[in-house]
């Protein structure tokens, strides 16, 4: 594990670092998802990178697994409390990178505002 020099933001920032960490970890923040809706949801992970990073978060108390018997098995991961304690401050990061870099939110539920507005004002 990466040194936190004692301070719990590198610590909590050292759990976070990884490509594709804190877009899964934003991504399960609105419902559990299927390995593969991840895979899908991350565009260019490959699965072994994926993978990784999914079994780093799990054992860093982040995310819980689990595995549904089947052929081939059904693997589903949610955020675990302590994931779902991360979601306000990442949606914080949202509106500051909304504000400070003029990157549009993409939060589902800001998208289905806006496609009921389209509808309604097209009706």
């Amino acid at each position: 594990m990466k040194d936190n020099f004692d301070c719990p933001v590198q610590g909590t920032m050292n759990v976070l670092t990884g490509k594709w960490k804190v877009l899964a970890v934003w991504h399960l923040g609105f419902r559990p998802r299927r390995f593969s809706e991840l895979r899908d949801l991350l565009p260019g992970v490959s699965e072994k990178m994926l993978t990784a990073q999914l079994r780093q978060l799990e054992k860093d108390g982040v995310i819980l697994r689990k595995v549904k018997p089947a052929n081939p098995p059904q693997v589903t991961y949610r955020l675990s409390k302590a994931g779902d304690e991360l979601i306000p401050m990442m949606t914080e990061l949202c509106h500051w990178g909304t504000r400070h870099l003029g990157i549009p939110p993409n939060l589902p539920m800001i998208q289905r505002a806006n496609a009921r507005s389209r509808k309604s004002r097209s009706s």
